[in-house]
């Protein structure tokens, strides 16, 4: 159950998401007056004009895609973290991320931008999603295989490492084949935006999220054991290689649907678990999911904010998240280095 300290904490927290939010949807590279954004998002103004489109169908999706993408990401590396007593494993850690960014790859470098299946054919935007689901899928297959014949979480995490140093390689090979335009769209790819989510796609974009959301909030009571040790854990009857699988597949969900979405995005999962430890003092999992959940936007919504913000002018998202994750990161290590002393 929360105190009355952590439930004003979550008041607190949600008024600053709300707060966020809303500041995502009036300020932008575009500048657009308060009341004429007031007047569109309650009132129906500007039905057909360029003001509606800006605020309902850009910053509205990229605020939402914020919010989910980091509460997504924030999720996933306090899981990983908590099932590899590891501080500084994330999201990437496993090489799902690597999966996407090589699935991504083969179709830009590769394939010249296109998907073939039959008779059917994509291109485009449609074709790097493609790309980036199968590729995390095909990793998240064989970490899934892994986890049947390594019984030790370390053993898991060096071969989720080796995995991404291998994915790596190929993505470095293809790219040293590929032409200048290719090399320039997977760059560009790789840095990472909120605004790869449609009006329309996002319903879809929502409910993946939210349903690797859930899987995680369901699998609360098995994370809290699981701080007591695998032994202990055992003892009490749960069913480790269960759990560790069904940890695989809700993170494996959660990474590849907001990579193949946003791209790689970097420090969201590995930071602001730490933040929000920070914030609640607590390791129970009754807290600090749902805590990860509203933080995680809020830090989503902050990174979005700061790349809109300049006039007429749009930053890449993974050159404004190490500005909050690198001194996270850096604390965390300075601190456990000195603890034990």
């Amino acid at each position: 159950m929360k105190s009355r300290a952590e439930t004003i904490k979550f008041v607190i927290l949600g008024g600053l998401l709300i707060l966020l939010f809303m500041l995502n949807l009036y300020l932008g590279s575009v500048s657009i007056p308060f009341d004429e954004v007031n007047d569109i998002l309650f009132h129906g103004g500007d039905p057909e004009g360029p003001l509606r489109f800006i605020v309902v169908h850009s910053r509205l999706p990229q605020a939402v895609t914020g919010l989910l993408a980091g509460s997504a990401l924030t999720v996933s590396g306090l899981m990983l973290q908590t099932a590899f007593r590891n501080p500084l494993a994330g999201p990437s850690i496993l090489g799902i991320s690597s999966g996407s960014s090589l699935g991504v790859a083969l179709v830009i470098l590769l394939a010249g931008g296109t998907v073939s299946a039959g008779s059917y054919s994509w291109g485009g935007y449609m074709a790097v999603l493609i790309g980036s689901f199968a590729g995390s899928i095909l990793v998240m297959g064989v970490l899934l295989l892994f986890a049947a014949w390594l019984k030790n979480n370390l053993m898991m995490l060096i071969a989720g490492i080796m995995v991404g140093y291998l994915t790596s390689s190929v993505i470095t090979l293809l790219n040293y084949v590929s032409t200048a335009e290719g090399v320039q769209g997977y760059a560009m790819w790789g840095m990472g935006n909120f605004n790869g989510v449609s009006l329309g796609q996002l319903p879809l974009f929502a409910t993946g999220i939210c349903g690797g959301l859930l899987l995680a909030v369901l699998m609360v009571k098995p994370l809290n054991i699981m701080l007591l040790g695998e032994n202990y854990a055992r003892n009490l009857g749960v069913n480790m290689t269960r759990l560790r699988n069904m940890l695989l597949l809700t993170t494996g969900i959660l990474v590849s649907i907001v990579t193949a979405y946003c791209g790689p995005v970097s420090f969201i999962g590995l930071a602001v678990p730490h933040i929000v430890r920070m914030i609640f003092r607590v390791s129970d999992h009754r807290v600090i999911i749902p805590g990860s959940i509203v933080t995680g936007g809020m830090v989503g919504l902050t990174c979005n904010l700061l790349c809109v913000v300049p006039d007429n002018m749009v930053l890449p998202l993974n050159g404004v998240t190490p500005l909050i994750g690198v001194p996270v990161v850096m604390y965390v290590i300075f601190k456990g280095r000195y603890s034990r002393k």
